[in-house]
């Protein structure tokens, strides 16, 4: 496994998280992140470097590991896939397509969000950047991973012939029991919003939106919202039907996991996405879901757990929010034992690890 850190942290010596019995199948070699100016295009010159860093240390690892197979009888067992995640395969395709021989590579661009609706001109150039190193990377492996919904569509629709669909999971900790699931105070309804502020995650137009239903609603509502978001981009209401707190980041897991479970719809408004694991955790803890249809979000989202509308509509949204305010108990509660039902079947680590396994094997 190879991974890497800022240029002006140490190095990772020890894995965290991990058994020791898991630590026993995990060869890591970590590296500084290359750190090389700040001219446009700067990311993609940085992950060219750094992918070349993986490259050299992975032949001369081979040349040590075919010395070892010649005294080890054999044991030492041979690289037979490359996963690659974003940028980091560049240097490891670019030598495959010279001659050099190579084991079958997987890239995994998990949202492909160069190629996924922008909020702004900014956003638009940005994603304009990266989109001709992005599609030479997924259309020169082997293998490009979708996490599916609209991200194979577009995967396939920049050239790539061979794509193989695979999410994500969350641990089975973040599960809540059906007989746990219940419903707030109908009065006040919980909403709750977690991510960092970034234009694409649609803070501006929810909040537009609640100011709108501040006026307009007759229901008392409340809306958390965890995340570094700056003190400029908070709502400045004082209102007896909507209450709004900002909690700032949260690095206490079982925090995020009250909050969560005290809540009743999480509202992910985002332009785009790959597969949020905020939907997977959020729904995981008993919320229905009010979320964008971007990206994988609809392998998560649909009518049985929650609302899904499109990117940027906030008249969408807000028809969405008013309906969870005005939803039966007993329909909102349907809704949310759906999204504990859902992450059961399907998102549990375990098997989609298994599944993963599966899939790269042919």
């Amino acid at each position: 496994m190879y991974h890497c850190v800022p240029n002006d942290k140490p190095l990772v010596e020890h894995l965290e998280g991990f058994t020791n019995e898991e630590l026993k199948y995990i060869n890591h070699h970590c590296f500084h992140f290359p750190k090389l100016d700040s001219f446009p295009g700067h990311y993609i010159r940085e992950n060219k470097k750094l992918s070349e860093l993986y490259l050299t240390h992975y032949s001369e690892q081979i040349d040590y590991s075919i010395s070892l197979l010649s005294t080890n009888n054999n044991q030492q067992k041979p690289i037979n896939t490359i996963y690659a995640q974003g940028f980091t395969g560049r240097a490891f395709i670019t030598a495959k397509k010279q001659g050099i021989e190579l084991p079958d590579i997987y890239v995994n661009f998990h949202g492909l969000e160069m190629f996924q609706k922008a909020p702004s001109i900014k956003v638009k150039l940005e994603h304009l950047l990266l989109r001709k190193t992005m599609k030479y990377n997924v259309t020169n492996a082997d293998y490009a991973i979708s996490l599916g919904g609209k991200l194979t569509g577009i995967l396939k629709k920049i050239g790539v012939n061979k794509v193989i669909e695979q999410g994500i999971g969350i641990e089975d900790i973040w599960l809540r029991s059906i007989n746990e699931i219940f419903n707030s105070d109908k009065q006040e309804i919980k909403f709750v919003f977690v991510g960092r502020y970034e234009r694409r995650k649609g803070i501006e137009e929810l909040n537009e939106v609640l100011k709108e239903l501040n006026s307009e609603s007759s229901t008392v509502f409340h809306v958390d919202f965890i995340g570094p978001i700056p003190d400029a981009k908070w709502l400045k209401i004082q209102s007896s039907k909507l209450k709004v707190h900002y909690h700032g980041s949260i690095t206490n897991e079982s925090k995020i996991k009250q909050i969560l479970r005290d809540s009743d719809v999480l509202i992910s408004p985002s332009w785009s996405e790959g597969m949020p694991t905020v939907i997977l955790e959020a729904m995981a803890s008993g919320c229905a879901i009010i979320a964008t249809n971007v990206g994988a979000v609809a392998e998560q989202v649909d009518e049985t757990n929650g609302w899904l509308i499109e990117a940027g509509n906030k008249n969408q949204l807000k028809k969405s929010i008013l309906s969870a305010i005005n939803i039966s108990d007993k329909k909102l509660l349907e809704m949310k034992k759906a999204s504990v039902k859902k992450i059961n079947k399907k998102f549990l680590w375990d098997d989609v690890i298994k599944s993963t396994i599966e899939k790269l094997k042919g």
